[in-house]
């Protein structure tokens, strides 16, 4: 939701409590580059135009391949007329998960965004965790370098599709549930939909889910903003002179506040005008959000309950001073999930702020999901009179 959201649904929710939940206080990886018509991780630097400033300030488009080390093409057989721009820093050290294979951070983004808006984050989690944590992210349909064969499919983003894509893309990418890793699925506003559908579905395929991260969405205030959506949408711009100018926008209008984050996402959510066509020329929105308003509801309703059910560690991440809705607020003073409200931030949190979020993450991924090996106890076998170290797995819910 924008910032011009936030004013005009500022009071119509219940304050939120300011109590927080009780917890609140492998081998070297393979290279692998698929390239799109000729278009690889390392090429996208030949992609970009020339350093432009806005005053002292740069606003040249960042390459990928600074923030991810892989980027890919796939093609699950569940969407065969569909191939998805996968962007992917794998785990380069076992984590102790049970299996061996570490724990992937699964993002997937919010309406009109791609999966670069996760770039920045993803950079963040890598040096924090030193590794430890792999990140995956990934353009969904009509979004990013996503391709698909008809503007039907295009602008199909009802939440049977995005859960179909979603699954689809992990059983590609991780076929042997028991040779996988562990996930934890994260989204951001529209993209929470298909991931808490998807936990429950994946749990009972045999994937282990170590937790779910809901990213600056809330269902009763969602809702509430649907009538107020297609005049906020008309506040944007149409068009833009150029990527730099539109990064400049994002900026300047408080959408993005952290520059390298915009500088790397930003040009993903456009394609030049065919009238003007490259990074230099007109450019035009990679996505119609206003023909996505039929799905609108469907992404909102229900994603509460469905967040408070999951099986598995919860964690929702707000921008500011956001408002719970009822049903959140009664899980949150009951401990069911853990609360973190992030200042100085807005809807793009992830971007307005990658290292404090990013750092985050990585406290909730070693609480749900690493193993801590205690020494052992007395009368165990190991040392005379041990038998054995006891093995406790962190955080569980």
């Amino acid at each position: 939701m924008s910032e011009a959201f936030r004013r005009a649904m500022a009071n119509k929710l219940p304050q939120l409590p300011q109590t927080k939940a009780p917890w609140a206080e492998e081998d070297e990886e393979e290279q692998e580059e698929l390239e799109e018509e000729g278009d690889d991780l390392g090429d996208l630097h030949a992609a970009l135009p020339p350093a432009t400033k806005y005053g002292s300030t740069d606003l040249s488009p960042l390459s990928a391949s600074l923030f991810f080390s892989q980027a890919l093409e796939v093609n699950p057989s569940s969407s065969s007329s569909t191939t998805f721009r996968v962007y992917l820093s794998p785990p380069t050290v076992s984590t102790g998960n049970g299996k061996g294979k570490g724990t992937y951070l699964i993002c997937h983004h919010g309406a009109g965004a791609s999966g670069l808006s996760f770039a920045a984050l993803a950079k963040n989690v890598t040096e924090q965790s030193k590794g430890e944590l792999g990140v995956l992210a990934y353009d969904c349909r009509g979004h990013g370098k996503t391709k698909t064969d008809s503007k039907e499919s295009d602008r199909d983003l009802s939440l049977p599709t995005l859960l179909n894509d979603l699954l689809g893309l992990i059983e590609h990418i991780f076929p042997n549930t028991s040779d996988a890793p562990s996930f934890i699925l994260l989204g951001h506003s529209m993209g929470a939909a298909p991931i808490l559908s998807s936990a429950p579905i994946l749990q009972n395929k045999g994937y282990a889910i170590s937790g779910v991260v809901v990213l600056d969405v809330v269902e009763g205030t969602a809702i509430e903003s649907l009538p107020l959506m297609k005049t906020i949408l008309a506040q944007r711009p149409n068009d833009f002179k150029s990527v730099i100018d539109a990064i400049h926008w994002h900026l300047t209008s408080h959408t993005i506040r952290d520059t390298e984050a915009a500088r790397v996402s930003v040009p993903s959510f456009l394609v030049p005008s065919m009238i003007d066509s490259g990074p230099g020329g007109k450019q035009l929105w990679r996505t119609d959000l206003l023909a996505t308003g039929p799905y609108w509801e469907e992404w909102y309703t229900g994603l509460s309950k469905r967040f408070l059910k999951a099986r598995c560690a919860r964690l929702l991440v707000l921008a500011g001073q956001e408002r719970l809705d009822k049903e959140l607020m009664v899980g949150q003073m009951q401990g069911k999930f853990q609360l973190e409200v992030m200042q100085d931030t807005g809807h793009y949190l992830h971007e307005d702020d990658p290292s404090s979020l990013a750092s985050t993450l990585i406290q909730f991924w070693r609480r749900n999901t690493r193993i801590l090996v205690l020494p052992p106890k007395i009368g165990q076998p190991g040392v005379p009179g041990l038998k054995g170290n006891v093995v406790k797995r962190v955080g569980e819910a």
